[in-house]
Formats: structure tokens, sequence, C-alpha cells
């Protein structure tokens, strides 16, 4: 997805060659009629929901990564006091042995009582006093206080990841709903064109290259991977919220190129941008990661030759573009 707004000079190409596809679509739009909208405004509010489509794809990634993440660590801090607790299980056990014996000894056992306790750590503090305690009863006594406090803490822990899930899911569903509203306006600017600059439109979203004429060899044995990953997957369609391998958004397509390569970039294209050292645009080289707009709403990889490889947006396949499609915020070697 990606708005192609305007040109920006790319240290490649100043004029022809800087044409993209929303560039192309423009001049399609021109003849919009005229119960539609005015052609400008027809042309700036499709460029702008596809750019705020994008944005919220990203949010979306972001939100969805760190759903991930918390369901990974939720699950790990389940077992983690399960394992806890069955230590509490144990060492109750060995006090209620050592109790046993010391009953049956005629002994006063503080550990009964700890056992029926409805304030284990209250009464831990009162029976730590107590003279009758042995000193391995005491020794248990004091393993069992310093386990129960750190299952309490970790209970406390769990219950703020869980908390943060719903948060996350919460906002996972109002990214979507965003997504799917701006990309269904778009569709519905676009339905009110006549059928001749409909194909015009079609035959513009389909502008982008499926092969480059002379294409370079990437420098290093990582780039060069991620880049023939990047290409295997010319043609496959645009699915925002996707990182692959039947579809793609802009940042999951680089994401799953690299992880051909064994680098494991960050999920979004704004984390992207910092995955690795900047260069200036004039030194790009096949495998970099091409990044655009002051936000960093979009990624591209450079493919040589004054083109990249991106996932475009809805309705456009994983293809090559121009290198200065859009505004160029920034260029990442990883």
């Amino acid at each position: 997805m990606g708005s192609h707004r305007r040109l920006a000079p790319s240290g490649f190409d100043r004029g022809a060659a800087a044409l993209c596809v929303l560039s192309a679509t423009a001049a399609a739009l021109g003849a919009v009629p005229a119960h539609a909208a005015p052609h400008g405004g027809t042309r700036a509010e499709v460029d702008r929901l596809y750019e705020e489509a994008e944005r919220a794809t990203q949010a979306y990634d972001r939100a969805d990564e760190r759903a991930r993440e918390l369901r990974r660590e939720i699950r790990d801090a389940q077992d983690h006091i399960a394992r806890r607790q069955q230590r509490v299980n144990d060492l109750r056990e060995q006090l209620g042995s050592l109790a046993g014996a010391q009953y049956r000894s005629g002994g006063i056992d503080p550990a009964v009582a700890l056992l029926f306790s409805d304030d284990p750590d209250s009464y831990l503090d009162k029976a730590a006093t107590l003279d009758r305690i042995g000193a391995q009863q005491a020794g248990r006594l004091r393993q069992l206080r310093s386990v129960l406090r750190d299952l309490a803490q970790e209970r406390a822990q769990a219950a703020g990841k869980l908390a943060e899930l719903r948060r996350s899911r919460a906002a996972l569903a109002a990214h979507k709903r965003t997504v799917q509203h701006k990309l269904a306006r778009a569709r519905q600017l676009l339905d009110g064109l006549s059928a001749a600059d409909r194909a015009a439109f079609d035959r513009a979203s389909r502008g982008g290259r499926t092969a480059l004429p002379d294409p370079a060899a990437a420098p290093g044995g990582r780039a060069a991977a991620a880049l023939a990953a990047a290409r295997a997957a010319l043609g496959r369609p645009y699915v925002w919220g996707a990182n692959g391998p039947s579809g793609f958004d802009c940042s999951g397509l680089m994401q799953w190129a690299y992880a051909h390569a064994g680098v494991q970039l960050p999920r979004t294209s704004q984390e992207q941008r910092f995955a690795g050292r900047r260069v200036p645009l004039s030194q790009a080289r096949p495998g970099d990661l091409v990044v655009y707009r002051s936000d960093a709403s979009h990624v591209a990889m450079y493919a040589g030759g004054g083109q990249v490889i991106h996932a475009p947006y809805p309705g456009a396949p994983v293809r090559y573009d121009p290198v200065g499609m859009m505004p160029i915020a920034s260029v990442t070697r990883p």
C-alpha cells in the first residue's frame, strides 16, 4: 500500500523514471465524471486514504506483534507460576512431615498452624520468633516465605500482562476497523469512475515491472539471500497485516525476505528504519531498505538499477517500482 502522492528527487533518477503507480493513477483520475468529485479532490482523497490506511496497517502490525509477545510471556509466566506453586506444595508437605514427627515426639509444631493459616506470610513472621522451631523447620519456613512472596509477585505481573493483552486486542480491532474503513472509502471513490477511467486506473495499478532488464547482484551474502527471496515474491498479492508467504504488506515483505537470510527484522516499517546502518541514498546497494515518508509508513527493498521491490497497496501485487516513487525518508542496510 502506498501513497505515491508526489515525486521526490531520488539520487538515481530525477525525471521520468521517478513515476509511480498513484502518480500514473492521478492522470487516469483526471477524467473523473463531475458527479464523482472534482478532479484534484478525487486524486487527493484516494491518495490520502491510501496513506492513512498504510499508517493504520503499521499500527495494526505493531499491536499484533505485541499481542504475540504478550501471549508468549503469559504462557511462560503461567508455567513458572505452576512450578512455584509446586514448590510451595512441596515445602508445605515437608513442613507437615516435620510437624508429624515433632507431634509424635510431643513437641508443639508451628507448621501445623501454618498449614491451616489464612495468612501464611503473617503467620511466618510470628512463627519465626517461636523458640520451639528447630533448625530444619526454620529453614523450610524461610524457604516457604520466599517462595510465597515470589509467587505473589509473579501472579501480579501475569495479571498486568493479561490486562495489557486485552488492551492490545482492543487496539488491534480499532486499527483493523480503521484500515477497512479507509480502503472501503477509496474503493467507493474508484467505483464511481466511468468504465474507461476505471480501466485506465487498473492498468496504472499494474504498471510496475515484474522483472528488471539488468538485475544487479547484491553485494553480500545476506543481502543477496534477502533480495532473492523478495524477487521470489514478485506477483504475490498485497494483504494488509500479512508477512507471507502467500501475501504481504510492505513491512511484512521485508521481514519475510530477510528471514530467508537469517536476519530477524522488526515487524513495522518504523522499526525497520532503525534495524541496521543508515546510508546515504546515493550509496544504496541491492538489499538495502528504502523507507518512505516522514512517518516511515512505507518500506521497500532496493533492487538496483534505480528500482525497488515492494508490496504497494491492495490490488497491486509485489513488484518493482522506481526508487523515487514517493518521498524517501532514509535508507537502512540491515
